[in-house]
């Protein structure tokens, strides 16, 4: 087990450390994913958990799947679960066929933590993608309803596809119930700027779950989707956007000097502005609230 600090990362969380059970595994779940958001704003140099782990601890920032998901089963290790990460792909917009367990994304299996309603006491956790189911899935296929939010799970040949809700910005994923390591995510990580994952990293894209939903500011645009749909502004200038990240994300990079500030923000700007918006993104979200 790599060492971490505990303590300090459920402090980030704003949870006491309990026993594992179900009901603790969900309030884990649902801290992280509201508490910590998937970010794009730079490309981090690998995906080492526990990097993750001390990043998130000591800066208040997030990251990709990689790095989500892999300090939340550290952290999950630590306090006893049995948990595992495993390889998974996202089809979205950008990638409209499903994808198979490609290892373009990871998703966290945690077992032997039965409940009335999942006797096999196996649960799907996604805590590195920004939106969402909001509390862990039992891997029993079904249909699951979160806060109005619909998924479906089911197996397929190759393991196992979640169906997204049609508000969302994903459409599934598909994973598999063969375990991955960091080392077998870190290629994959590294070739996503040529890829359709690059788009990503061009606006600094951030999400965050919420109780009802999700927030999420790609490169100008904040948009905040609940089950009444997407409700959408454009930012303007730098001072709104860096409150947009602190006051919506948590996201305030005290690192970072005020030419350093302004050069990230002209960067997602003039990269917002220099793609078509309107065939970029719009269709997506059109499609997502119909």
């Amino acid at each position: 087990m790599t060492p971490i600090d505990v303590a300090a990362y459920l402090d980030r969380l704003g949870l006491p450390a309990l026993p594992p059970t179900a009901e603790n595994l969900a309030a884990l779940h649902a801290a992280h994913v509201e508490q910590i958001p998937f970010e794009t704003l730079d490309q981090l140099p690998g995906v080492d958990p526990a990097d993750a782990v001390r990043r998130i601890i000591g800066t208040g920032r997030g990251g990709v799947c990689y790095h989500l998901n892999g300090a939340l089963a550290l952290l999950l290790e630590a306090l006893g679960y049995d948990v595992s990460l495993h390889p998974a792909g996202v089809q979205s917009r950008f990638a409209p066929l499903p994808q198979g367990a490609n290892g373009t994304h990871n998703v966290i299996l945690v077992r032997h933590l039965p409940t009335a309603t999942n006797p096999q006491g196996r649960w799907l956790l996604d805590a590195g993608s920004g939106e969402g189911f909001h509390r862990p899935l039992p891997l029993v296929e079904g249909e699951y309803e979160q806060n109005g939010f619909r998924y479906g799970l089911r197996r397929t040949p190759g393991g196992w596809r979640l169906d997204y809700d049609r508000r969302e910005s994903c459409r599934g994923l598909d994973f598999t119930e063969r375990p991955g390591s960091p080392e077998e995510f870190a290629l994959p990580y590294q070739e996503q700027a040529g890829t359709h994952m690059a788009i990503f990293f061009e606006y600094g894209w951030v999400k965050r779950h919420h109780a009802h939903g999700y927030d999420e500011l790609i490169g100008c645009q904040l948009s905040h989707v609940t089950v009444d749909g997407r409700t959408s502004v454009t930012i303007t200038s730098e001072q709104q956007w860096y409150s947009a990240l602190a006051g919506v994300f948590g996201v305030r990079m005290p690192d970072l000097d005020p030419v350093d500030r302004t050069a990230l923000w002209e960067r997602v700007r003039l990269a917002w502005h220099a793609r078509d918006f309107a065939t970029a993104i719009r269709p997506q979200h059109a499609e997502a609230v119909r």
